[in-house]
């Protein structure tokens, strides 16, 4: 198998090849031969250069097709299941998306403070000036970080900035090694007034960061359909693509189809994003995380809301759901390793319906083989979900009921 960097599906192209492996070959395109309709001109001045895109040459039919292409492909090689029915695919805007980001900072001799993402396959940190995946004030953003800290006495000691973007206000966490001096809190508390932008310091690990102008920060975002407000820290987990996750819940509780008075476990739960909504909905929901940070806060986001929802800390890498009950139904998003030993643990009575939010296809469809060939379910449903335009990150809603 032989992957192309650059190319699109139904491209004939001149390629060389990069690096060879057991499994597949990489390779890249050095003369297009026939174009794809799908191919268009990058937005990004930085595109080929930065790692934060991969994918801008393609129009978004064409990303999406790809993606779902990807999914279907692994859920058939992997986990020997094809769903019953492909579900629409759930987009939104390309452009000004990302409420997340992890930018990082390096000084370098003659260029300066360089803040952005990383180069492709490479360490060292693009030359930006903006990225239009950013939301527009953020990218305005970039060349006025560049000089506030070059003006810092950390300056070769910052090595990166968190970006989190809520619907009321915008953060960035400044990561810095090496304590600030009065000077540095001054230019950091005029950058912050002037720019109308939440500073946050952090000087340890993600627990260390505290907000520094204003003194009192509060992000949240919002999920109108159900009345519901999360409250969130900016070093916390929240989805990257505000928009698109709130067309996710919905379609994730159309799928699931919660009724009044079953009981329902949300697997990875974090702060609440599908467990408030379930609880809207008249559902008794467990909400399962293996941070007790997490839990507090999914905790407090539910009396904030004047919600009825249970929230426990439980590594859901070793789970002991059996001691909770039975449970009617689950939802599961879990990180990337995907939730094999949550699967394999399933037992008799079965939930009828299990709605499963995905960010790796292959993890996926080896948790889907279980499902099918060993607990007996059906693939009843499986979409893709355009959570990161222009890259290869591929989210996906699945759902399985039990025969």
């Amino acid at each position: 198998m032989l992957f192309v960097d650059g190319a699109l599906p139904g491209e004939r192209a001149a390629v060389q090849i990069m690096t060879g492996g057991r499994r597949f070959d990489l390779g890249r395109v050095s003369r297009l031969l026939v174009e794809s309709p799908g191919r268009r001109a990058p937005r990004c001045p930085h595109f080929g250069i930065c790692g934060g895109c991969a994918t801008q040459h393609a129009d978004l039919a064409t990303q999406m097709a790809a993606k779902q292409d990807w999914l279907l492909q692994n859920l058939a090689r992997i986990g020997k299941v094809e769903p019953e029915r492909v579900l629409p695919m759930v987009s939104g805007d390309e452009w000004g998306y990302r409420h997340r980001a992890r930018l990082s900072v390096r000084r370098v001799d003659k260029k300066g403070v360089m803040v952005g993402f990383r180069e492709r396959r490479s360490t060292y940190v693009a030359d930006m000036h903006q990225c239009p995946v950013l939301p527009e004030r953020i990218s305005a953003l970039i060349d006025p970080l560049r000089a506030l800290i070059e003006r810092l006495s950390v300056h070769s000691r910052l090595p990166q900035v968190e970006v989190a973007v809520g619907d009321n206000a915008a953060a960035l966490v400044l990561r810095h090694l090496l304590p600030l001096t009065g000077d540095d809190h001054a230019h950091l508390r005029a950058f912050a007034r002037e720019h109308d932008i939440h500073l946050w310091l952090q000087p340890g690990g993600p627990d260390s960061a505290q907000p520094f102008e204003p003194a009192r920060s509060e992000l949240y975002y919002e999920l109108p359909d159900y009345g519901v407000r999360l409250h969130f820290r900016p070093t916390d987990f929240t989805q990257v693509n505000h928009a698109v996750n709130r067309v996710l819940v919905a379609r994730a509780l159309e799928l699931l189809d919660p009724q009044p008075g079953e009981r329902i476990a949300d697997l990875f739960c974090g702060l609440g994003n599908f467990s408030l909504p379930l609880a809207r909905r008249g559902a008794q929901v467990i909400g399962f995380e293996g941070s007790d940070e997490l839990v507090a806060r999914a905790r407090t986001n539910a009396a904030a809301n004047g919600l009825v929802a249970q929230f426990e800390q439980m590594d859901l890498f070793t789970p002991n759901l059996a001691a909770f009950g039975r449970f009617d139904k689950l939802l599961v998003d879990p990180p990337r390793q995907g939730a094999i030993e949550i699967v394999k643990a399933l037992a008799a009575p079965l939930p009828q319906r299990i709605v499963y939010v995905s960010c790796d296809p292959a993890t996926l469809a080896r948790d889907a083989g279980v499902l099918a060939h060993t607990k007996g379910y059906r693939l009843v449903a499986a979409g893709v979900v355009n959570m990161f335009p222009h890259t290869a990150h591929v989210e996906s809603l699945v759902l399985f009921e039990a025969q």
